[in-house]
């Protein structure tokens, strides 16, 4: 008896279990792929896209230095020194006799200035001299100016810093135009533009078969397998309001005579399932918009042949 009992617990366990992962793999099915990971891409297959590396920012230019004029040449202080106290000494030893001496009236007051002029000459002597010493060190024969040579800094570019070379993708993009003079990794972001929205329209409408010859077979199998799952259960994947952020080589190799390229699609999109006989949104939302980051791989036999996409991967961990 406990023995039916507990196995009629363990079936609507394992029941539940399997409801609960059939939801969760539909609630999944969302842009094309369900944002998860499908397809191959050759001999890397089993491991993770190469991560995306943004350039790296550009470091602030350092300003030229100007040429700097010699400094102006002060008197020492012990010069100022010195002649300040001559001249204080001069000055209080006439007043001191004018006021408290001998002399007094118009001849003391003469002989103050008398000595003040003698204290300024002297004074004005001493800074000269100086002047003249200072002026010895910065001026050479012939009146050239001898200045200390400029400082030297690195030529200043207005271009940012370039993002570090990826030696692997370099590599393996040189091999590919080895045998494509005509490859050109500007037009091949821009055919990998074309192709993320052309795939996009096709999920979206549920047939996959407008877009199949831009696809291999395996990828062609997988995607129209999962939109006839949609079309069984009544549900269309609204696609909305695109923005492709950027697409970015990361990885570029060849094998066994094919090509293969990684690209990354930076997007942001409004994306939501609905009803197709109500129209009532079953998950997502019409106006939160999702940001999500692919890796599409694409492949060809060697040579100036089509590409089609191989595979699908979420960004890596």
């Amino acid at each position: 008896m406990m023995t039916r009992k507990w196995l009629k617990v363990g079936l609507v366990l394992l029941t539940l279990c399997f409801l609960s992962l059939w939801a969760l793999q539909l609630d999944s099915w969302a842009r094309v792929g369900g944002g998860g990971s499908m397809g191959s891409r050759g001999s890397r297959s089993m491991t993770p896209p190469k991560p995306y590396s943004a350039p790296t920012a550009p470091k602030p230019t350092q300003p030229s230095p100007g040429v700097t004029p010699p400094p102006q040449t002060q008197p020492s202080s012990f010069l100022r020194g010195l002649g300040g106290g001559l001249l204080g000494g001069l000055l209080g030893g006439l007043l001191f006799r004018s006021l408290f001496g001998p002399m007094g009236g118009m001849g003391g007051l003469l002989d103050i200035l008398l000595l003040a002029g003698i204290a300024y000459l002297i004074y004005y002597m001493v800074t000269k001299k100086r002047r003249e010493a200072a002026a010895g060190a910065y001026y050479q024969s012939g009146g050239t100016v001898e200045m200390p040579p400029p400082l030297q800094y690195p030529p200043v570019s207005d271009q940012p810093r370039a993002a570090p070379v990826d030696a692997d993708l370099e590599r393996g993009l040189a091999n590919i135009r080895q045998f494509d003079p005509s490859f050109d990794e500007a037009k091949f972001r821009d055919r990998c533009l074309d192709t993320f929205f052309q795939i996009q329209g096709a999920w979206a409408n549920r047939d996959m078969g407008p877009v199949k010859n831009i696809l291999t077979d395996e990828m062609f199998r997988l995607l129209q397998e999962d939109a006839e799952r949609l079309k069984s259960k009544g549900v269309i994947n609204r696609l909305e309001n695109i923005a492709v952020r950027s697409v970015d080589l990361t990885e570029a190799w060849q094998e066994t005579g094919v090509d293969f390229i990684t690209a990354r699609i930076y997007a942001n999109l409004l994306d939501y399932n609905v009803d197709e006989r109500t129209g009532q949104v079953l998950e997502g939302s019409k106006t939160e918009p999702v940001k999500f980051e692919e890796y599409w791989t694409f492949t060809r036999p060697v040579g100036a042949g089509a590409w089609q996409l191989s595979a699908i991967n979420q960004a890596p961990e």
